[in-house]
């Protein structure tokens, strides 16, 4: 455990680096082909980095910080856009914003009612953390529980570490440099349609920065002449779940070091299709003044995610005992915390 926490730490040591490279080298370069050919050698080896780590946990999370979302700040960065083009004032914050999961504001909403910017009760982070840590309890005993209570265990499990994680790295870079960062997540179990959960509530930084700068409006300004804005929306929404679906599969990669099955990219694309689609019968029955209770969508929001997730999403991370390999870290961080405070 020691080798694969001083191999963690060799793999970031690169990673700031060549962040360093873009910062003082790269960032001179005139925008366009040339700032992005200067930065290939990079982007190149954020793919690579995750590779020398075997904890399923520790490259899930570089691979996600690394590639998910470094390689598209820098790519947006070579042509003077994204969260890095706003001149950080300095190397520590270029750094923090390239590689961690933050993205600073750029017009603070002032609409008060808007949901994404509810205060949320404070009890609401230590609630989630009570249930990761009994979820965490629970994978001692795996073989006493119902597969499909584990799986239920698995997606509560995927939203829960990926929110406490954003937010213990998210809020310490806030409040020593004082940004006002972009929400992570925003109650996804709480989603009324496939729309509003990927628009609205999952990962809300990750689709910013993707579908906003990137593949989202190049697909949609590229088309839109050729079939029109209401096709060319559509399109650009299946292009965006498309690169959302490769991206992850590199991702699988790196945590399975298997050849990709192409699983997680049809789930992707599965719900691309699924989201135009309901996008395309809402405007229908909208306009027939016909609107499903909020309770009955919900509930249909949650069913399909759960079905799609576990038929498409998981399999591969469980053929190959990722599940056993990550419970088996839980278990020794949980150990190792006890004998700290009990001894």
């Amino acid at each position: 455990m020691y080798g694969e926490i001083e191999r963690f730490i060799k793999v970031w040591i690169s990673a700031i680096l060549g962040l360093c490279y873009c910062y003082y080298i790269a960032a001179r370069i005139p925008k366009g082909f040339l700032r992005l050919l200067s930065l290939l050698p990079i982007l190149y080896l954020f793919i690579i980095l995750p590779l020398n780590i075997s904890s399923p946990n520790l490259v899930g999370y570089t691979s996600f910080f690394l590639v998910q979302l470094g390689i598209f700040k820098l790519l947006l960065f070579s042509f003077n856009k994204g969260p890095l083009a706003l001149s950080p004032p300095n190397i520590v914050h270029f750094i923090s914003i390239a590689s961690l999961p933050i993205t600073p504001k750029q017009h603070p909403p002032t609409n008060k009612n808007n949901t994404t910017n509810t205060q949320k009760p404070k009890w609401l982070l230590p609630l989630k953390l009570l249930i990761f840590a009994m979820i965490a309890h629970f994978y001692e005993y795996n073989e006493y529980f119902h597969p499909h209570f584990i799986l239920v265990l698995y997606c509560l499990h995927l939203y829960l570490r990926l929110e406490l994680v954003f937010a213990l790295i998210a809020t310490p870079v806030q409040t020593l440099f004082g940004l006002e960062i972009e929400p992570h997540f925003n109650e996804p179990y709480l989603s009324s349609s496939l729309q509003d959960f990927w628009g609205h509530r999952w990962n809300l930084m990750v689709r910013h920065d993707k579908k906003t700068h990137t593949v989202y409006n190049h697909v949609s300004c590229t088309i839109t002449g050729l079939v029109g804005p209401s096709c060319a929306t559509s399109a650009a929404m299946l292009a965006t779940f498309l690169v959302f679906g490769l991206v992850h599969e590199l991702i699988y990669y790196h945590v399975t070091c298997v050849p990709p099955t192409w699983e997680v990219t049809c789930f992707f694309v599965l719900h691309g299709v699924c989201t135009v689609a309901e996008v395309a019968v809402k405007k229908v029955v909208l306009r027939c003044g016909w609107r499903l209770h909020r309770a009955v969508s919900g509930q249909l929001v949650v069913a399909f995610l759960a079905i799609s997730v576990n038929w498409l999403f998981f399999p591969q991370l469980l053929r190959n005992e990722m599940d056993r390999k990550s419970s088996e870290e839980y278990v020794i961080l949980v150990d190792f915390v006890k004998s700290k405070i009990y001894h």
